[in-house]
């Protein structure tokens, strides 16, 4: 598989060398420089490739969806902060008959995590003496702030149980931490999920971009990880 690295920070990198020893091969890397790029200029560049991993920042994202549906090749998005924009990118796709992943986050441990979070919410939610809460952590380079990981967990747990504001802290190098906590007047149940380094959000990049690569439709990372688990999440 050809991919194209929308965004070669860190995370770029990283999943380059993952996708190499995964038997895959980087096509094309786009980076600061082709910031200023219109989408049907970037468009050309792109279509080297068989899927585009997008690492950027959330203004980038829809030039570089539409890039890639004019390209015809397929995308993970893994920024995150773009949510006001939800429904423009996904028209944007639907009027390509084109194909999308995005997510909060791409840690398969961290989407294991929200399962068992909606599952315990719904548990606790039967016992209203407990009151539930989030708290996240990450370095302090990180932009968005709560993460779209918390963010997601609170409207996983909020199915079921009211949450209040997610506390934050930014600080040092901290790749993520994320806890839902339950506390009542003689306990506290707490569930955390501790990320030790990037490697986690790139397999699971990389794990999107070879299940994407031949459908059709606009997908969250949860149905990849539901099909994993033999969920048959169908055609969207």
């Amino acid at each position: 598989m050809r991919i194209a690295l929308i965004g070669y920070g860190k995370m770029g990198k990283l999943i380059g060398r993952l996708a190499a020893e995964r038997g895959h091969s980087v096509a094309v890397t786009v980076s600061e420089s082709h910031a200023g790029l219109a989408a049907e200029e970037l468009a050309e560049t792109l279509k080297a490739a068989d899927v585009a991993i997008d690492f950027t920042v959330a203004d980038a994202v829809e030039r570089n969806v539409r890039a890639c549906m004019l390209a015809g090749v397929p995308i993970v998005v893994g920024t995150t902060g773009w949510d006001a924009q939800r429904q423009e990118i996904e028209k944007i796709v639907a009027g390509s008959n084109g194909s999308m992943v995005y997510g909060a986050n791409f840690s398969i441990g961290v989407n294991l995590f929200f399962r068992i979070a909606e599952y315990a919410s719904e548990l606790l939610a039967r016992f209203p003496e407990y009151e539930a809460f989030i708290e996240e952590q990450h370095h302090s380079q990180k932009r968005d702030s709560p993460s779209g990981t918390a963010l997601k967990l609170k409207s996983v747990a909020e199915k079921h149980v009211k949450v209040g504001e997610v506390a934050v802290t930014r600080a040092g190098n901290i790749p993520g931490t994320h806890r839902l906590g339950f506390d009542g007047p003689a306990d506290q149940i707490l569930l955390e999920h501790i990320a030790r380094n990037r490697e986690g959000f790139a397999y699971g990049a990389i794990m999107a971009a070879e299940w994407i690569e031949n459908r059709k439709g606009f997908f969250e990372f949860t149905e990849v990880i539901a099909e994993q688990m033999g969920v048959d999440v169908g055609k969207h």
